[in-house]
């Protein structure tokens, strides 16, 4: 599977990217954290980003669907995304970094610990 999203601990969210990511595998993460939000309205988290032997996007999805994004996008206050830095522009792209007013910073592979104590700040 190219995408995984669980809870790890509080209101600490992993979303783990492997292999090819597939917009149907998007899709479901974005409608179980949907459903999680509107069940709690008043719920907020961190997001860390785990992305690893990544091989791209699924070519011919449509990527251009904000309405999560529109939807729920404040309800996530601070995006951690650990990531090989040649995928740096692709990943800030993905997470609407300088689109949300939550902050988004990228640590190199190396540093998935930093990431993680950069989110309980």
């Amino acid at each position: 599977m190219g995408l995984t999203f669980k809870q790890e601990y509080d209101n600490v969210y992993v979303m783990r990217i492997t292999g090819l990511l597939k917009k149907s595998e998007l899709d479901a993460v974005q409608a179980a954290a949907a459903k999680m939000f509107s069940s709690d309205p008043t719920l907020r988290v961190k997001l860390l980003i785990v992305v690893a032997n990544f091989e791209g996007w699924e070519r011919g999805a449509d990527w251009g669907d904000l309405k999560f994004y529109y939807e729920h996008g404040d309800k996530i206050t601070k995006i951690a995304i650990v990531c090989d830095p040649k995928r740096e522009a692709e990943f800030k792209m993905f997470s609407a970094a300088g689109y949300r007013s939550a902050p988004v910073k990228l640590f190199p592979p190396n540093q998935l610990e930093q990431a993680r104590m950069w989110l309980a700040e």
